[in-house]
């Protein structure tokens, strides 16, 4: 079972600081059912490539068990499947993690990447491949393998070697296949339990609540277990999702209402984010500003919102996640617009701990749902970066209220409302936030909610907005 990993990143010798793996070692690892061996066959300025074969043992798979001949000869030494999923998170766990200490700036670049896997199972061809990868960003390149080069006649097998090429951040990479490998072979080695939705979420982090087949690879990869698979699909489900769900369950009342509200003037309810977008666009335009960047801007919901209004001459968003950003992309229809049209607006990956010249000279920042996904530890570096080393006149964050929380249906204390929510702040918990800032670093600073305004707990969103001096 052989999977490489090729780079003509610049240079290409990178390839060893991120996997963790130096390119003049071969090195040996033991797995549960055999053993992985690392080397690499290149490893130049221009291009370095590593190979990554796993040794199973199929003997050692079945002793203990009833023997069958079934058992002994099988497949799974040969193709790629959930066993070098496994390897892949045992021998390469820093680099899927996103870590690299020696070169830290290496991690969140994109880089062109090309995987091969010389055999993968693949029931329905190179359109499945292309389905589950392409989305992704990868050009997918397939050859079937024939049953036996000496029977031509036996036509083609169930197996495709493949080549996955794309500019993307070997973390990416290496989730992605950890994920989709399995998904295609559907015959995990494992006993899939409810850790494995904890897995799934973990790994398809930033790109599989969005993909088009989002349905199929989580149900392939919890083996069809419908439990887990609902559970699994209900984490996924993306806050606008989320939402609209809520409105499907209302619909029907909504439609019996519908004349009663038409005659009496009443406004058609509208999602928490419409109401969000909405707010930060309103204290934008009352501002004045001319130039917006919207750092942590995810899919450009809020960069779509204000392109429509031509008082807005430059919109920038900035994410950490190339994939998000590929989305926003298309939202956005950016090539398809006029160039005059098209300059207006642009996309930047980066990340808002991080100093970076690039987020000067705007009028304001929006920071819409962000700061929540940030570990603890990490808010000082971005109030830094945000509020002293760029300085925008004037900033907005927005940030759940945690006290609200109780308002929702099916929530228990102390429960979060997203699996990647680092943490949620009462309404004192964010002003003192926001003081401190002001106090550190010379902004004044006025709160707002939105949502519906419930006298006890407040609104369902809290917003703060910074201006420089005062």
């Amino acid at each position: 079972m052989l999977l490489t990993i090729s780079t003509t990143h610049v240079p290409a010798t990178d390839l060893g600081y991120l996997l963790h793996k130096h390119p003049a070692k071969c090195q040996t690892f033991s797995v549960a059912f055999g053993k992985a061996n690392v080397f690499y066959s290149e490893a130049t300025e221009t291009q370095c490539s590593m190979a990554l074969v796993l040794d199973v043992d199929p003997v050692g798979l079945v002793r203990g068990r009833e023997r069958s001949l079934f058992q002994y000869v099988n497949d799974r030494p040969y193709v790629a499947s959930s066993f070098l999923s496994v390897a892949i998170a045992k021998v390469f766990r820093t680099a899927l993690a996103g870590r690299c200490d020696d070169r830290p700036e290496l991690v969140n670049q994109p880089i062109p990447l090309t995987a091969t896997l010389s055999v993968l199972p693949c029931r329905g061809g190179v359109s499945v491949l292309e389905e589950l990868f392409e989305p992704l960003g990868y050009d997918v390149e397939g050859r079937s393998v024939p049953l036996d080069e000496s029977f031509p006649d036996w036509g083609d097998s169930n197996y495709w070697s493949v080549t996955l090429k794309n500019t993307v951040r070997l973390s990416d990479l290496l989730s992605h296949l950890y994920v989709l490998i399995p998904v295609l072979d559907t015959e995990k080695h494992y006993w899939v339990g409810d850790d494995e939705v904890e897995k799934l979420l973990r790994h398809g982090e930033g790109w599989l609540a969005e993909h088009p087949r989002r349905e199929m690879i989580t149900r392939r990869y919890l083996k069809r277990r419908r439990r887990l698979t609902r559970i699994a699909l209900s984490q996924l489900a993306t806050e606008e999702e989320v939402e609209d769900g809520v409105d499907e369950v209302a619909e029907s009342w909504g439609q019996k209402l519908e004349k009663v509200a038409d005659e009496i003037g009443i406004d058609q309810p509208v999602s928490l984010n419409q109401k969000r977008l909405a707010k930060v666009t309103e204290v934008l335009k009352q501002a004045g500003v001319k130039r917006v960047i919207d750092l942590g801007c995810g899919e450009g919901r809020l960069l779509r919102s204000l392109a429509k209004d031509r008082s807005f001459e430059k919109l920038t968003g900035m994410d950490v996640s190339y994939h998000v950003l590929e989305i926003a992309k298309n939202r956005l229809k950016l090539e398809k617009l006029p160039i005059h049209q098209a300059d207006r607006i642009q996309l930047l990956q980066g990340s808002v701990i991080y100093r970076d010249d690039r987020l000067k000279g705007y009028d304001a920042a929006t920071v819409v749902e962000v700061i929540e996904h940030m570990e603890l530890d990490r808010l000082e570096a971005f109030a830094k970066v945000v509020f002293d080393l760029t300085r925008p006149p004037l900033v907005i964050v927005t940030t759940p209220n945690v006290e609200y929380n109780v308002r929702y249906p099916g929530m228990e204390p102390g429960q979060l409302r997203h699996r990647d929510h680092r943490f949620e702040w009462t309404r004192q918990e964010f002003q003192d936030w926001a003081s401190s800032i002001c106090d550190r670093y010379q902004y004044s600073v006025e709160f707002d909610g939105i949502g519906d305004l419930d006298e006890a707990v407040g609104t369902s969103t809290q917003m703060a907005v910074f201006r420089v001096g005062g």
